[in-house]
């Protein structure tokens, strides 16, 4: 049996995104109230019926929201264009190395706008 589960983390930060066109509101320094949803994939086990434990996900990304809560993106290594796209991926190339399950990690800034990444 498969299945794909989700955790999901939240934080608070600020940021502007250097690469806009001139003018664009989002080149001003913003905050955002940041989900992020880290989703993985993979065979229930027979004898756990789980996918993994839910804790495996929160030892990975609970330092990674740790490090980002309350900050100003643009300063954070890897971070100089804080897009959500760039956000996702930054998340990615720090999980997927310990979770190989990983199949899903979707950044949302608002109750309205979201990107779900895959991968390189």
């Amino acid at each position: 049996m498969k299945a794909e589960l989700s955790k999901t983390f939240r934080f608070d930060a600020a940021h502007r995104l250097p690469n806009v066109p001139a003018g664009h509101k989002c080149a001003a320094m913003h905050g955002h109230g940041y989900r992020v949803t880290v989703i993985a994939a993979g065979e229930v086990d027979e004898k756990t019926g789980w996918v993994m434990d839910f804790g495996k996900i929160n030892e990975l990304v609970g330092p990674l929201i740790n490090q980002l809560d309350h900050t100003t993106l643009n300063e954070i290594a890897g971070l100089g264009n804080p897009t959500s796209e760039m956000l996702a991926a930054w998340f990615w190339d720090r999980i997927a190395p310990a979770l190989p399950e990983l199949s899903a990690i979707t950044v949302a800034e608002s109750d309205n706008s979201a990107c779900t990444y895959r991968g390189h």
